[in-house]
């Protein structure tokens, strides 16, 4: 029996792509790197585990913030390259701006316009 983690189409740093979304709207929160082991701990602990690639160290979600991602259901895309991970947002916060989504920036006009509030001053977030 092969190991769900060789099933998996890793880069050519041994990462790949994972999309966070909402497990109860939908909505898509952020998109982060992972490596075999921030995936493997993200199982294993319930919550996700991301691998930061500026500062090349594992990142738990929410582990300065207190907005950790509890897992609710991973998926694997039909090439095996791209992960998508179902999540219960603790505090309804996932960008590091304050707002619930990273994607909070909408085309229009030909510029990029802040569509979303802050929900959380980020001062009050991170020390």
């Amino acid at each position: 029996m092969s190991d769900w983690l060789d099933e998996i189409e890793w880069d050519e740093h041994g990462l790949v792509p994972a999309i966070a979304q909402d497990a109860e709207s939908g909505r898509v929160l952020m998109f982060a790197w992972m490596n075999r082991e921030s995936l493997r701990l993200s199982v294993e602990e319930g919550r996700a585990v991301y691998w930061s690639r500026s500062r090349q160290k594992l990142w738990r979600k929410g582990e300065e913030s207190g907005h950790v991602q509890k897992l609710r259901e991973l998926r694997l895309d039909c090439d095996g390259d791209v992960l998508l991970l179902q999540v219960e947002q603790v505090g309804g916060i996932a960008c590091h701006t304050g707002r619930e989504s990273c994607f909070y920036r909408r085309l229009e006009d030909g510029r990029w316009v802040s569509v979303d509030a802050v929900e959380k001053n980020p001062d009050e977030i991170y020390s």
